[in-house]
């Protein structure tokens, strides 16, 4: 594999710029970039809300119907606190307290990913390598399913892909739980990046996978009178609902229209600078929405997200006008889509044409 690299990733003005007037917004200020209040107050409702469902379906005391309409919530919740409490903390931006950080990351554990390979695929490889196919492994969904770029193979079934991925991202969370984290774990690279793991990141990645399963299937089988059939519905429809939120905040920020998918030259050299590339690469949706911020975990402003990835994003919204305001000086593009409808129908019309040309 070609060794990616960036063009003068340490003297390009455009982040030095947006990085100082950034850094002097937090000092005139007199603002930490880590948690304030507002986000202490989110991180206890999102955590009391996924407790709480949980509970309310193992007290066994809700008819079957109910406990099917509370695991869709439960899914959901799941995904909520991952992205607004889990997904700052394995960045280190939620507190400047790396014991803090390290405590919210573990719950990521009980939504039935690892932290450690989350830090490894996301945290390093997805935001150095954005949308570069072959490299940012993110963008690979479903490989051979779904094609998002000119440079993946090409299969007639993809003519349908506009149809069959949003039931796809449903397997997301569920993939997770049982595959995806074992198999990026023991693959030998992840992108460019070569697997070397200390030896109490193998007992962990068992021993926090074993805790979930204990949580969320043997004990629901043990304490809840139902059938396994019903119970199997159950388990499968909180991990699709939880799935398919987690699918669809993920695809919108980087497979929409304007959004690009560079690649290196033969030699592995990249034709412009990181800043810029994450520029091209990422893009923000439903900004001015107050639900948006508060249930998405700044996921819909990932452009603030890669270029800001220690900063908590509950500062995002104050940033945002300034990282925009800047790549416009700079004549670099700054892709938002008004609405999370607007960028689901972007991301839907994106299928579509990837789709067409496999026809």
């Amino acid at each position: 594999m070609v060794t990616v690299k960036f063009n003068n990733t340490a003297r390009t003005p455009f982040l030095a710029t947006t990085r100082k007037r950034v850094n002097l917004y937090f000092k005139d200020s007199q603002t930490s970039p880590n948690a304030n209040l507002g986000m202490w107050i989110k991180t206890a409702i999102f955590l009391t809300v996924f407790i709480g469902l949980y509970l309310l379906i193992i007290s066994n005391i809700f008819p079957v119907w109910a406990m099917l309409g509370l695991a869709v919530l439960l899914g959901m919740a799941k995904a909520f606190v991952g992205f607004n409490v889990c997904h700052d903390a394995i960045h280190g931006s939620f507190s400047s307290s790396k014991i803090t950080n390290k405590i919210f990351s573990a719950v990521f554990n009980l939504l039935g990913a690892s932290p450690y390979v989350w830090s490894i695929t996301h945290n390093i490889v997805h935001h150095t390598y954005t949308n570069i196919p072959g490299h940012d492994e993110d963008i690979d969904v479903a490989p051979g399913l779904i094609r998002i770029s000119e440079t993946e193979p090409i299969n007639r079934l993809q003519r349908y892909q506009h149809w069959y991925a949003f039931p796809l991202y449903c397997l997301a969370s569920i993939s997770w739980a049982f595959r995806k984290d074992y198999k990026k774990f023991f693959q030998a690279r992840v992108g460019q990046l070569e697997n070397h793991h200390p030896r109490m990141e193998y007992f962990k990645l068992f021993f926090y996978k074993g805790i979930y399963y204990f949580l969320f299937i043997v004990l629901p089988l043990v304490v809840l009178d139902i059938t396994w059939w019903q119970f199997l519905i159950g388990f499968l429809v909180m991990h699709f609902s939880q799935g398919l939120t987690m699918g669809l905040v993920f695809q919108l920020a980087h497979v929409v229209e304007g959004t690009d998918f560079p690649m290196p030259d033969t030699t592995g050299n990249m034709e412009e600078a990181w800043a810029e590339h994450q520029m091209r690469t990422t893009a923000n949706f439903a900004s001015g929405c107050p639900l948006a911020a508060f249930f998405l975990g700044g996921l819909n402003r990932q452009i603030e997200h890669h270029l800001f990835p220690k900063v908590c994003h509950i500062h995002y919204g104050k940033i945002g006008k300034i990282v925009k305001e800047t790549a416009l000086e700079f004549g670099l593009p700054y892709t938002e889509n008004p609405t999370f409808l607007s960028a689901l129908k972007s991301h839907y019309k994106m299928l579509k044409k990837f789709g067409k040309e496999a026809a």
